[in-house]
């Protein structure tokens, strides 16, 4: 189906085109919540497959691992073997991994499972934007792009009170397959009403080489990290740092790079966009899964009680968001960005002082802070990265905003893995461990208020969003 036939088709059934943004939400807003859910089901896996404080780190980790190392590569094959496949194999593989967690009988079978779960996922991300800008190119695609943008942050949303209950009452696995039916609903909407692959017209090749690099630096960094500070582990981040420079020097002589970095940098304003991302997504990927350890071992409240409190920092994001969005449009979006650094950074002092007998008020009060700083952040640096960038270079810009949030997520994760390898260790999590938990809890939270700072920092100097230079 030639591109002209597949616009014909949606300009005459428009009612197909909202079935397939039904089925790019749906997913999206799966993915997010189950991501988000798995983390007040820690404690309960964790008592149920005896394991230790280092393996129940790596629960939200291995995903992140999963997602991160797959998604640059994942646009490039959309692109030669059409983006309905990539799209339909990922939410296959993601309900297909779900499902296996219930022959998940050791740490290690639940950590593989994630792993596939973020691999999938990578496809799904790399390819449900593009599929709903391509459907929605001749009509309503601004308001079909914020309502996908919305299920993402809806799914973070809901994920915390959604993985409470189902942990309380089915069991920690249902926080897996539950979702799992209404995955099947999805992919059969995308097999009946997306119509064509989208395929690139021009001959595109996959950098395997460079793929293969940008994976090997990531696993050889975060196995390191995970294993601070046994000095075996510094190897694996020496190699790390190795990897690293040639990862760089790959791609500047690749002919079908993954992304041109020296490019990259030239643009001050998508730069420091994407760095200030990177900086607070690493700030606020490990907040979920420590206030969730916090709360329910040290306040010993239930799985859907410690839900229902977490949420609370999510919910004042998502209703501020789309306000300090439009804000953007009108008013600098670096000053209101940079207010969201300070706001979030406020919200981290007060979580350093934690203890066994912290108010619950005063931890409410520091999620709210939270919500307000991330929701004053998250959509006026994206706007501003995307108003830096050319229309051509959308999609990379896209690719790069997505692999800064994951990135973040994941080196929040590692240092929060290298402080309970380090105080924690390999024991599981008794109250013996509580007074080294809160210690782990204090150490993050201050890391995440500099980070945040730092960010501030980025953001503030980022200039001003009209200053255009080309991306590749």
């Amino acid at each position: 189906m030639t591109p002209e036939q597949q616009q014909g088709f949606y300009d005459n059934n428009p009612q197909a085109r909202w079935l397939v943004l039904v089925s790019v939400c749906l997913v999206l807003f799966l993915a997010a919540l189950t991501l988000s859910a798995v983390n007040i089901a820690v404690p309960a896996i964790a008592r149920d497959l005896q394991a230790d404080a280092v393996a129940v780190s790596w629960i939200p980790t291995a995903l992140l691992w999963g997602t991160t190392v797959l998604l640059l590569p994942a646009g490039r094959v959309a692109d030669i073997l059409g983006r309905k496949k990539v799209y339909l194999i990922g939410v296959s593989g993601f309900s297909l991994a779900s499902v296996l967690v219930l022959a998940a009988a050791t740490i290690e079978i639940l950590l593989l499972i994630r792993v596939l779960q973020g691999l999938a996922s990578a496809l799904v991300f790399a390819t449900g934007m593009a599929i709903i800008s391509a459907v929605f190119a001749n009509a309503n695609r601004g308001a079909a792009l914020g309502i996908t943008s919305s299920a993402v942050y809806l799914g973070l949303t809901c994920g915390p009170l959604a993985g409470g209950w189902l942990t309380e009452w089915l069991g920690w696995r249902s926080v897996f397959w539950a979702p799992v039916p209404f995955m099947l609903l999805a992919w059969l909407l995308a097999v009946r009403y997306i119509r064509g692959d989208w395929k690139s017209t021009t001959k595109a090749r996959l950098d395997w080489k460079g793929s293969l690099i940008f994976a090997a630096w990531l696993s050889a960094v975060f196995i390191g990290m995970s294993g601070l500070p046994d000095p075996a582990h510094f190897g694996w981040i020496g190699l790390g740092a190795v990897l690293l420079v040639w990862f760089v020097k790959q791609q500047e002589k690749a002919a079908h790079p993954l992304v041109r970095l020296s490019v990259l940098r030239e643009n001050r304003v998508f730069f420091r966009s994407i760095t200030a991302s990177f900086l607070m997504y690493g700030a606020n990927f490990p907040i979920i899964f420590l206030l969730s350890l916090y709360l329910q071992y040290i306040h010993q409240m239930s799985p859907s009680v410690a839900g229902q409190l977490i949420l609370i920092q999510t919910g004042v994001m998502v209703v501020l968001a789309p306000i300090a969005g439009r804000l953007s449009d009108r008013y600098e979006p670096r000053i209101i960005a940079t207010l969201g650094c300070l706001c979030y950074s406020l919200g981290f002092g007060v979580l350093f002082w934690l203890d066994t007998d912290t108010p619950v008020a005063l931890i409410i009060t520091a999620l709210t802070l939270l919500g307000i700083g991330f929701g004053l952040f998250s959509t006026p640096n994206n706007n501003a990265a995307i108003g830096a960038v050319p229309a051509d270079r959308l999609s990379i810009a896209t690719a790069l905003l997505n692999l800064s949030r994951t990135l973040g997520n994941m080196a929040g994760m590692a240092v929060v893995m290298m402080l309970f390898s380090w105080l924690l260790g390999n024991a599981e999590i008794t109250p013996e461990q509580y007074p080294a938990l809160i210690w782990v809890t204090r150490l993050a939270v201050g890391l995440s208020c500099l980070y945040a700072l730092v960010a501030g920092y980025y953001s503030l100097t980022r200039g001003r969003v009209h200053v255009r230079t080309r991306v590749e």
